[in-house]
């Protein structure tokens, strides 16, 4: 009979007792061996960790992320990062300096294998993704070396645990595009998770101290990044004050530990520096007047100093409420994060956005692997299964409390205002928790697998081997979810979209969507540049106007590319003035209210006036502004998800040129026939077409990839962009049969709006 654990008291332990338990000495019973207590960290400095393993599995990973890759930029964050990546800008707060550098280098390391600069980018995020997978790996082989006598077991169900956190949807979705700098911290928290394993190991040693600090330095690090890094701090405070305490008292170990933090943190520099040499992105403008108050920003994280960079870092502009202020109920913001968790292992299963349906299954087999996993860690080393627990909890429930997220973006659909809910799925602020569970789910796996050896006389080598092919599951059914080889979408509305454009035009814009890959098309492929992008919701910002009159100086105004020219868009001169024409103090002086008398504003010759009791925002004050002082020089557009013209009461003077919307000061009933224009049915919303000019853009400029012939459209938040496409040629369509076109155009023309709307609503699979 086995004996029993001895608990040995230590001043070092937890309230004077050592949590290491010494390990059952070896038994003919198989399952007492199982069930032992915790090993000795003393006992583990003999483990050697399988790093060539572990680099063979981050290849593979990487490999795989590079088979479905993004062959360019995507939608929401990820043109933004590419672009500031490769310009060294700095992308809305909190800045990211440490991706933007990373990302500079990591471009100009991969240079000379003549690939785009997009493609450079994701695979920056490949390669974190899969250097993260790598740390995981070693993390669940350090678990399981002492679960199995065969050395082979315990690498099947580490690699089983890495395969199933590589490939859960949300992991894969964002680790082969670049649209979040979130690969970077969950490399940062797979790396202070083994080196934590590292210093448990040899506490008392240098080389575990050592690993302590650099554990520290790597989260202090990484929130230069984003905050996402310093989530591991939790869990390892409390695995310190389990294991090895005395840690906190030693001065050599604290006095490393401060210089580390200041240095670390010191990277946050890079913004008021950067700033100060006006790049082309510059969000928030965090240029500071001194040293001394940059130090102070950085170093309380934006809760003093110089304001600029105080906001960028506080990210001030997005005004959250606090936690205790729930945006929504809190049983439905854990809802939507049990709706994220069972997309993560059989997303392909069912198309539905809702928790459960075709899923649930699969969602509750990897749910109960996972908790099979801690009941593997509580059994084999109660110290270790502290820091998995906590981390665990804080990348879970930890985070649902402190993102204070609205209602979900596909959820409540009881609650009619879009307002209440968010703009698109979140699902990505847990990425590091569904890796995390999928190498929990590998532990479960091998404690199955160790149960069925125990319960099964014969074929327990065939077995568990199959229990493991659990572990593919995630693999094969988000494939087509997570793949994005084909997609070019993003790319290609953007060049649209700018090709609308007249020569030295300004589109405003509204949104991530319509902006972004805009910045990433003018910054980065060098597409028309002389367009002039304005986002709408910028002009509420002190900083933002400056920058657009700024960077519209004839000396600096980026000349037209012939090459981009059409048949109706040739040359033009270049503007011999900026767009604007205000000082910084009437910039500063800028409001929003009501106006307490009528307001006339003369457009390009035409007086609009506006009634006395109307408000105007500071937005519009500003985009009327710009439009006054430009319109002689530049021609004035609009993207057509804006909404802005109507906003500002100008949509009776507009004339659509493909998916954007030219200001055309005239009268447009009367002057029709003089500019060629038609109008639309009011069924189809009565707006006016300059229609063989349209023609021309849907036919010959135009480029579709990704766009109107999809499988699937994952990202049901920004199925607002193949509907725009749709509704064109619909348009297009209502306007060419008025004006007598042959049907043949009609009939092409009514054809694609189908395509377009099968893209719409999803994608092909969606009709089946």
């Amino acid at each position: 009979m086995c004996p029993k654990s001895l608990v040995r008291l230590s001043p070092r332990g937890l309230f004077g007792i050592s949590l290491n338990f010494v390990s059952y000495e070896v038994c003919s019973v198989e399952k007492d061996q199982f069930y032992s207590s915790t090993l000795r960290g003393s006992q583990m400095s003999s483990y050697k960790p399988p790093y060539r393993s572990s680099l063979l599995v981050s290849l593979a990973v990487f490999i795989l992320y590079i088979i479905t890759l993004a062959p360019t930029t995507s939608w929401w964050d990820a043109s933004e990062y590419i672009a500031t990546g490769y310009g060294l800008g700095i992308p809305h707060p909190p800045g990211n300096p440490l991706f933007v550098t990373l990302a500079r280098v990591w471009i100009l390391l991969l240079t000379p294998l003549g690939l785009s600069v997009a493609v450079s980018v994701n695979l920056f995020a490949a390669f974190t993704s899969s250097v993260a997978t790598g740390f995981f790996f070693l993390v669940s082989h350090r678990v399981l070396s002492r679960l199995f006598e065969q050395p082979r077991m315990a690498m099947i169900g580490a690699v089983s645990g890495a395969i199933m956190g590589a490939t859960a949807y949300t992991v894969w979705n964002q680790s082969n595009v670049n649209e979040k700098v979130y690969t970077v911290s969950v490399a940062v928290i797979a790396a202070v998770s083994w080196l934590a394993l590292r210093w448990y190991d040899d506490k008392e040693g240098l080389t575990g101290q050592r690993s302590l600090l650099l554990a520290g330095y790597l989260m202090v690090l990484g929130s230069t990044n984003h905050l996402m890094s310093v989530l591991p701090a939790p869990a390892l405070a409390a695995f310190i004050l389990v294991v090895g305490p005395a840690v906190l008292v030693n001065r050599r170990f604290l006095s490393r530990a401060a210089l580390l933090i200041v240095v670390g943190l010191s990277f946050n520099a890079f913004l008021p520096i950067r700033a100060s040499q006006n790049p082309a992105i510059n969000e928030g403008d965090p240029t500071c007047e001194s040293f001394s108050g940059a130090a102070v920003a950085i170093y309380t994280n934006g809760k003093a100093g110089c304001n600029a960079l105080a906001n960028t870092l506080s990210r001030a502009q997005y005004g959250k409420p606090s936690v205790a202020e729930r945006q929504a109920p809190m049983g439905h913001q854990l809802l939507n994060y049990f709706q994220y968790f069972d997309w993560q292992w059989a997303r392909g299963v069912d198309l539905s956005e809702k928790p459960g349906g075709g899923r649930l299954p699969f969602t509750l087999i990897f749910l109960a692997l996972g908790l099979a996993g801690f009941s593997v860690l509580w059994k084999t080393d109660r110290a270790i299964f502290v820091y998995m627990f906590m981390l665990t909890g804080t990348l879970t429930v930890g985070l649902v409390l402190y993102l204070n997220f609205k209602y979900g973006f596909s959820l409540a659909p009881e609650i009619a205002s879009r307002s209440a809910h968010e703009v698109r799925e979140r699902d990505y602020f847990f990425l590091a928790g569904f890796m995390l569970w999928g190498n929990l789910a590998g532990l479960g796996l091998a404690g199955l697998s160790r149960f069925i050896k125990e319960k099964t006389t014969s074929g327990w080598n065939s077995i568990p081997l199959l229990i493991f092919l659990i572990a593919l599951v995630p693999l094969f059914s988000n494939w087509q979810w997570a793949d994005r080889s084909e997609d070019y979408a993003a790319r290609d509305w953007a060049y649209d979209l700018l090709m609308s454009v007249e020569p030295y035009g300004v589109i405003f814009t509204n949104g991530d969507n319509d902006t972004f890959p805009l910045w990433y098309a003018q910054e980065v492929e060098g597409i028309r540049k002389d367009v002039t992008v304005i986002v709408v919701q910028y002009l509420y910002t002190d900083w933002y106007p400056k920058q657009i009159r700024d960077k519209t100086e004839a000396d600096v105004q980026p000349p037209f590319d012939v090459k981009y020219a059409t048949d109706y868009y040739k040359t033009a001169p270049v503007p011999g003035s900026s767009i604007s024409l205000a000082t910084d103090e009437m910039m500063d002086a800028v409001g929003s209210g009501r106006i307490d008398q009528d307001l006339g504003i003369v457009i390009d010759g035409v007086q609009v006036v506006y009634p006395s009791g109307a408000f105007l925002t500071r937005g519009h004050r500003f985009a009327l502004s710009f439009i006054r002082d430009a319109i002689r020089e530049r021609p004035i557009y609009f993207a057509s998800s804006a909404g802005l013209l109507r906003e500002i009461g100008l949509d009776q003077w507009g004339v659509r040129h493909g998916l954007a919307t030219k200001l055309v000061m005239r009268d447009l009933s009367e002057e029709a026939a003089d500019y060629g224009l038609v109008q639309g049915s009011e069924r189809m919303g009565a707006e006016w077409f300059d229609l063989e000019r349209n023609l021309d853009l849907v036919r010959e400029v135009y480029s579709y990839r990704g766009i109107r012939d999809r499988e699937i459209w994952q990202d049901r938040s920004t199925l607002n962009i193949p509907m725009q496409y749709q509704f064109l040629f619909a348009q297009l369509a209502d306007v060419a049969t008025s004006s007598g076109l042959p049907d043949s155009e009609v009939v092409d023309l009514t054809s694609n709006a189908e395509a377009f709307g099968v893209t719409a609503i999803g994608g092909k699979l969606y009709l089946e």
